[in-house]
């Protein structure tokens, strides 16, 4: 068996109509399309929700909630996964990536205060909890914010 040999199944694959290629094809003249109608127009489609002129669903339902789109989504990594970074003394976003960690930094790496730090540890991240950036202190390190998202 050769790479030429390859084909798909038979019947598996169809050739695409081709329409307004000729009276002779079976598919010329209107095109498939019957005579004159919205649905034989160009762009004669009704709008995605339309409902026949009914008010649509989305426009009957009462709006609520607010959507910030300037909040900032931070994302989260606890202290006591700090301890698994091993041997290096400085914490970065850029090393958290890389021991697998976290695997994608939203728009910046929080430090929460769950758990407890081992060792002293320099700490730079984009924003600490309270008791997070207490219990870096507290195990002889420090916190230091990063200015700006990633």
């Amino acid at each position: 068996m050769e790479l030429s040999d390859l084909s798909p199944n038979i019947g598996s694959r169809r050739k695409t109509k081709r329409v307004g290629r000729g009276i002779g094809s079976g598919h010329g003249k209107t095109s498939c399309k019957g005579h004159k109608g919205q649905k034989a127009r160009s762009g004669g489609s009704k709008g995605r929700g339309f409902e026949g002129g009914q008010m649509p669903l989305q426009r009957r339902l009462p709006k609520r909630g607010f959507y910030n789109i300037f909040k900032k989504e931070y994302t989260v990594l606890n202290i006591e996964k700090l301890n698994d970074i091993g041997a290096a003394t400085v914490f970065t976003p850029e090393v958290a990536i890389e021991k697998g960690l976290v695997t994608d930094i939203k728009d910046g790496l929080k430090i929460l205060g769950t758990g407890e730090l081992k060792g002293a540890l320099t700490v730079k991240a984009h924003a600490f909890s309270a008791s997070a950036r207490e219990k870096i202190i507290k195990a002889g390190g420090s916190a230091e914010v990063i200015q700006g998202s990633k």
